[in-house]
């Protein structure tokens, strides 16, 4: 007898999208140490952007997506938006952290600190990090699986709140930040610093989808169970009942 047990979440399409993730990083490399020249400024300091700027631009796009899947639940109670919401807010820490981790190395050559609890971008980048790990761990409290759905999109939708405060910040608070304004759209990045620096967006856009199917659909898989479990438990209950 064959058995049902799935194990694992792979298909074809996922399989080509970690190639070429595993390929894109491989290239990103190559490019970003030995092809694209120091900054004139920032000399070698300048190879963070590679991975900095996609990881904060796939922050945005992974908590954009979690508070869509979060009004999604919160009006038509969609399990498949709610599931969708959970996944990529799971990947959207993963690039918020990233985001902060990058930022802080990349600022002690630039800026002479790691931090500066002064600037706006970087403490509501902060808060919006914490939110979101409370997101998760409100999503990992026991009971009522509608319950536990509803009150994290709550949290989504206000930790998404926060995006707009976080990408116009510099801007906003011009003269009270340490932190410089978009590299892609100050005309300062040209020639192989420009096309690796797209070569990281894309290979992080990579990553972000074939993560993102991944961990959608192991969640699907987990609320199948529970559900499943609390289903089986209930005609038990019920069963011993009439037994009685």
């Amino acid at each position: 007898m064959e058995s049902d047990i799935v194990e694992h979440t792979g298909s074809r399409t996922t399989r080509l999208l970690g190639a070429s993730v595993f390929v894109g990083l491989v290239a990103l490399v190559l490019l970003g140490f030995f092809v694209a020249p120091p900054d004139d400024d920032q000399l070698d300091a300048v190879r963070m952007i590679f991975i900095h700027v996609p990881s904060a631009i796939f922050t945005y796009v992974a908590f954009v997506t979690t508070a869509i899947g979060s009004v999604m639940w919160l009006l038509r109670r969609s399990i498949w938006w709610d599931t969708v919401a959970g996944a990529a807010a799971e990947i959207g820490v993963l690039f918020c952290g990233l985001t902060l981790f990058t930022g802080s190395v990349w600022g002690r050559p630039t800026w002479n600190t790691y931090w500066d609890w002064g600037d706006v971008r970087l403490v509501t980048t902060l808060i919006l990090f914490l939110m979101m790990i409370g997101y998760l761990s409100v999503r990992s409290l026991g009971g009522s699986v509608e319950a536990t759905a509803t009150r994290a999109a709550v949290v989504g939708v206000l930790g998404a709140a926060l995006l707009p405060i976080i990408n116009r910040s510099v801007e906003w608070w011009e003269n009270n930040t340490l932190h410089q304004k978009s590299s892609l759209t100050d005309g300062k990045l040209e020639g192989m610093t420009l096309f690796t620096l797209f070569v990281g967006i894309v290979v992080w856009g990579l990553f972000f989808a074939w993560s993102l199917i991944h961990r959608f659909r192991i969640s699907w898989l987990e609320r199948e169970l529970r559900t499943t479990d609390l289903d089986q438990a209930l005609r038990d209950r019920r069963a011993e009942g009439h037994r009685v």
